[in-house]
């Protein structure tokens, strides 16, 4: 085995510094940087400002479910359905102020 030359090694070292930008700027899992990465689907979507972090935590796990490990697919998508219920939570607290607010006024 002949050892890299000083060009051969500078390649390496470009090629793990570009798959660590890759890792952190857009993940495979997540879509990697295509119109289908998650968090341009999540950014293109109008969400209600108080649902935006839960509906678009749901939407992550859903996109990526399988995605970074097949072996937790479900663990995925049980996390998508908890940020579902949080943000049922949010609008069910919110329709009860709302209706006590008209009850009171």
């Amino acid at each position: 085995m002949r050892p890299e030359s000083d060009h051969q090694r500078g390649l390496s070292e470009a090629a793990r510094a570009g798959q660590a930008a890759e890792s952190v700027n857009h993940p495979a899992h997540y879509g990697g940087d295509t119109v289908y990465e998650a968090i341009k689907i999540i950014e293109a979507v109008d969400f209600p400002q108080k649902l935006a972090f839960h509906l678009g935590n749901a939407l992550k796990y859903v996109l990526r479910a399988g995605k970074k490990d097949p072996n937790k697919t479900v663990e995925d998508l049980k996390k998508a359905v908890w940020y579902l219920n949080r943000a049922i939570s949010v609008l069910e607290r919110q329709e009860s102020a709302n209706k006590a607010g008209q009850e009171g006024g």
